[in-house]
């Protein structure tokens, strides 16, 4: 079987404007609704939100998902049901699994700034985990022209556990900055541009823009990721 590639624009998301929030959705997610992109392997959400000042989302639930925040500007301030807190920062990477159950509040936690950050979803490997949560801080020069692991099944290299089969990998590359990343057959890898300009494949992305692959061959396959301006990328590695 052929690898097959398509492009996800970042202008062909969804998007929701409530004032206090204004929020992109790579994939289906509340009002938004679309066949086509209701995720993608166990990647079930990349929401891109910005929030006002001293604004947020009040105490809900969750359950059965790893929910992921990566922050890109400005302080994101969380509490759950757990007791835990924290203010989630730029180089922070915070995972709290909801299991069987778990609320949360996310405020930005400034009076002056809007703060700007990536949730993402992803479906556990099995339903009535314990509800848990975790949060690392990588600094910026690890990432540096190159993917630093910031999430995986097993927690290797100080990263996030993911309870499902995907490592996640964040990179930051400008002009001259380059990387090969080796995707396995029979696997998945949805690269998502948080920010910048960048070339994956020969193909130019810019930010919100994303790449979808799925390895069906019978080799793995080199993915070229290239900077050409102030790029910070996500890069998942799915199992099917």
């Amino acid at each position: 079987m052929a690898t097959t590639q398509l492009i996800r624009r970042s202008l062909d998301r969804g998007f929701a404007d409530h004032g206090w929030l204004r929020s992109y959705h790579t994939f289906s997610f509340a009002e938004y609704y679309h066949p086509e992109h209701m995720g993608f392997g166990p990647l079930r959400v990349i929401n891109e939100d910005r929030v006002a000042p001293s604004a947020g989302f009040p105490t809900h639930p969750h359950r059965d998902m790893e929910i992921i925040s990566y922050v890109l500007s400005g302080g994101l301030e969380h509490k759950d049901s757990l007791g835990t807190g924290s203010v989630i920062k730029p180089g922070d990477v915070q995972r709290m699994t909801a299991g069987t159950g778990v609320s949360h509040s996310e405020f930005n936690a400034s009076d002056r700034e809007g703060v700007h950050f990536l949730q993402i979803w992803i479906i556990p490997e099995r339903r009535g985990l314990s509800p848990s949560y975790e949060q690392i801080n990588v600094p910026k020069s690890d990432m540096r022209g190159k993917l630093r692991l910031i999430g995986s099944r097993n927690g290797s290299d100080g990263s996030v556990t993911i309870h499902q089969d995907v490592s996640l990998w964040s990179g930051i590359f400008d002009q001259g900055e380059a990387t090969e990343f080796v995707l396995p057959a029979g696997r998945k890898a949805w690269l998502h541009v948080a920010r910048g300009e960048l070339s994956v494949q020969g193909e130019s992305l810019s930010a919100g823009d994303a790449m979808a692959i799925d390895n069906a061959a019978a080799e793995a396959l080199v993915m070229r990721i290239e900077g050409k301006s102030d790029a910070e990328v996500l890069l998942f590695d799915m199992g099917k």
